[in-house]
C-alpha cells in the first residue's frame, strides 16, 4: 500500500472498464485480458468500478467478484484505485465501512450528484468520510454528471485533511484548476480528470491523469504523460495530437461505449454496455474505427 500513499499519486492511471458477454454477464476473461494490457504497456495504477468501469449498474456481489479478480491478475504489480461514491453520505461511510481493503491504495469518490449540495454540503461529505475511512481519499469533480462544482476554496479546505490524497479534476475549467494547483498543499495531488486536457494541464503543474483512452492506447498516453511530467512538453505534442481525435470521439456518443469499439477492434473486450446505456452510433463507429492502426 505505502507505494502509493507514501508519495504524490502521479503519472497514469487507468479508469478500467467492465467488459460484458453478449448476455450482459461479466467476461471475466476479457478482463484478464485489460488488466494484462495495462501492467504491460507502461500503466501506474489502475482504477477500478469508477463512472468508467458503470458501476452504477453493477451489484453488490458483482462489485465484489471485479475486484477480486483484478487483485488476483494484478499480483501486486500496479497499485489499485477502488471507485466508493454516492450522494448519500451514510451509504457511502457504510460500503467504506464493510469493503475489505487488502492489496487495495486509495478510494475515488464522487461528489454527490443529483441531489446538488451545496459547499458546504460537499465539505462536510468528504470530510466525513475522510474521517472514517482506512484509505486516503481522492476527490473526484465532474460537474457534467454530478450537477455541481466543487469550487476552489472547498477543495482547498479539504486538501488540509490528512487522509484526503488529491483530487481528480474533470470540470475543465482551466482557471479553477490553476488556481487549486497555485494553492495546493505540497503533498496532495492534482489529477486530470479530461484525456485531452491532459497535456496542458500537466504542463500547469498537474501529477497526471486518470484516464479512459489509456484502456485501449496504455502505452503510447503513459509515454505522453511522463514524457510532460519531465517537462518535455513539445517532445509529447506529437503523442498528444495523433490520440486527439480518438480522446474526443470515445465521449462523442456516449462512455464507456466509445472505448469499447476500439477495445473490440483490437480484440481485449466486446462492445456490450448495460442499460440505460447504449451503444454507440454508427457514424461515430465508423470514426473511431479509424483511430486504429491496422
Amino acid at each position: 500500500m505505502s507505494h502509493i500513499i507514501s508519495q504524490k499519486l502521479k503519472g497514469t492511471g487507468v479508469a478500467l472498464v467492465t467488459p460484458f458477454k453478449s448476455d450482459m454477464s461479466i467476461d471475466f476473461d476479457a478482463l484478464t485480458k485489460l488488466v494484462n494490457h495495462q501492467i504491460d504497456n507502461g500503466t501506474n495504477y489502475l482504477v477500478i468500478l469508477g463512472t468508467t468501469g458503470e458501476s452504477p449498474t453493477i451489484s453488490k456481489q458483482e462489485k465484489q467478484d471485479i475486484i477480486k479478480h483484478i487483485k488476483q491478475v494484478n499480483n501486486g504489480r500496479l497499485p489499485l484505485v477502488l471507485g466508493i461514491g454516492g450522494n448519500d453520505t451514510l451509504v457511502v461511510a457504510e460500503n467504506i465501512k464493510n469493503q475489505d481493503f487488502d492489496g487495495i491504495s486509495a478510494i475515488l469518490s464522487v461528489s454527490p450528484y443529483y441531489n446538488k449540495p451545496n459547499q458546504n454540503g460537499i465539505y462536510n461529505h468528504y470530510k466525513y468520510l475522510a474521517d472514517l475511512s482506512p484509505l486516503p481519499i481522492i476527490l473526484y469533480n465532474v460537474p457534467g454528471r454530478t450537477g455541481s462544482n466543487i469550487s476552489v476554496e472547498t477543495t482547498l479546505k479539504l486538501a488540509e485533511h490528512p487522509n484526503i490524497l488529491g483530487t481528480k479534476e474533470a470540470s475543465g475549467n482551466f482557471s479553477q484548476c490553476m488556481e487549486i494547483i497555485k494553492h495546493r498543499p505540497t503533498n496532495f495531488s492534482v489529477i486530470s480528470g479530461d484525456d485531452a486536457f491532459t497535456l496542458p494541464f500537466i504542463a500547469m503543474g498537474m501529477d497526471g491523469v486518470i484516464s479512459v483512452i489509456a484502456n485501449a492506447f496504455p502505452a503510447q498516453f503513459s509515454k505522453m504523460v511522463a514524457l510532460s511530467l519531465e517537462g518535455k512538453v513539445l517532445a509529447a505534442q506529437p503523442i498528444h495530437y495523433e490520440l486527439l481525435d480518438a480522446m474526443n470521439l470515445i465521449f462523442a456518443d456516449g462512455s464507456p461505449g466509445g472505448i469499447k469499439v476500439i477495445l473490440e477492434k483490437m480484440g481485449i473486450c466486446g462492445v456490450d454496455v448495460r442499460m440505460p446505456l447504449s451503444g454507440v452510433n454508427e457514424t461515430v463507429k465508423s470514426q473511431l474505427l479509424k483511430t486504429v492502426r491496422g
